[in-house]
């Protein structure tokens, strides 16, 4: 189970990757009452994992007041963006992102990390901890879409045009991990 963080403040019309912005300290503990109550529903065991970034990590602080297992971990980070990361989109200029868009798997734009080396420490992280059953993440757009591709078999998409838009912030993706970590 894979929950995108609450909305981060100050992310319209930029860049956002390895960024950390801030949430909502409210939103933060909305989502974490909505995972801790279908933890509780369910039977699962109360561990949640997100990566360093304050959107994903303060929902994981909430969860840890309440005598849950934190569990922090950097493979679950957001896509880098390095140089373009917290500028805003209009700022990085068309050509740089056509640029990204005609090589979309394999770019790494702003010069950070390719698309292919998301999928990668998608799929190292999923082969250490994808036996949990259930793993319960708080996790970045990039990762979830990420995840969708393999947890369907799907390799890593060589066009743009072929990745879907991000899940809702706060928005609960099922996937099954078996056939996530053997893509």
């Amino acid at each position: 189970m894979i929950w995108r963080h609450p909305r981060p403040r100050g992310a319209a019309g930029r860049c956002i990757g390895s960024t950390d912005l801030p949430v909502d300290p409210r939103k933060a503990k909305r989502l974490a009452h909505r995972v801790r109550a279908a933890a509780r529903r369910h039977g699962w065991a109360r561990r949640i994992w997100t990566s360093r970034l304050q959107r994903a990590a303060a929902v994981g602080a909430w969860l840890r007041r309440w005598g849950w297992q934190h569990c922090r971990d950097a493979r679950l980070a957001e896509l880098d963006f390095a140089a373009w990361d917290g500028r805003s989109w209009s700022g990085i200029g068309a050509d740089e992102v056509q640029a990204w868009c005609d090589r979309f798997a394999d770019h790494t734009p702003g010069g950070g990390e390719s698309l292919r080396q998301l999928f990668g420490r998608c799929e190292a992280f999923l082969r250490e901890h994808g036996d949990a059953t259930p793993l319960l993440i708080v996790g970045h757009a990039g990762w979830i879409n990420t995840l969708a591709f393999m947890s369907a078999g799907r390799p890593v998409p060589e066009r743009a045009s072929d990745w879907p838009a991000p899940p809702g912030y706060g928005a609960l993706r099922r996937f099954r991990w078996a056939a996530a970590s053997s893509g």
